[in-house]
């Protein structure tokens, strides 16, 4: 007798498809990076291809470090969904740059400011940050396609 609701799906995982899926997202991570740079006004052949190379090593690293503890516990869980996905992409991410823009959200020290202007930093960073989540969600639903697919 099965617990799960009519209609549900279990997704499953192998180490094959995981493995695939964290080289897309470091891949694509690494596109981000290199959009930035040429973004950032760098158009010379040799510092894009090592602002992309860096960017993908870093970015494989990144989600290695952070999401991958994330992912594992939402997979043991039983959240498996691409929802689930996007959300361990964004939530993530924005952690990180918001607690990078803002000196550790407040625990470090930081240079004097008033109210007003700490204020301003904290919405900057969560603004910033927010943009970073969005792309960090679609790198998440691409690597969630590529490592699940659904059972019975």
């Amino acid at each position: 007798m099965s617990t799960r609701a009519p209609g549900s799906h279990r997704y499953e995982a192998t180490i094959e498809r995981a493995g695939w899926s964290l080289a897309a997202g470091s891949v694509l991570g690494g596109l981000i990076v290199l959009g930035l740079v040429l973004r950032g006004g760098q158009y010379d052949p040799l510092a894009l291809a090592a602002a992309w190379g860096l960017g993908t090593v870093l970015m494989g690293m990144g989600i290695t470090a952070v999401a991958g503890p994330l992912w594992l516990v939402m997979h043991v869980a039983g959240w498996r969904r691409p929802r689930h996905a996007a959300l361990v992409g964004a939530i993530a991410s924005l952690a990180i740059f918001v607690g990078a823009q803002t000196y550790g959200f407040g625990l470090l020290d930081m240079p004097p400011t008033d109210d007003r202007a700490l204020l301003y930093r904290w919405l900057s960073a969560i603004a910033t940050s927010a943009v970073i989540a969005v792309a960090a969600a679609f790198i998440g639903l691409v690597m969630w396609r590529i490592a699940y697919r659904r059972q019975g």
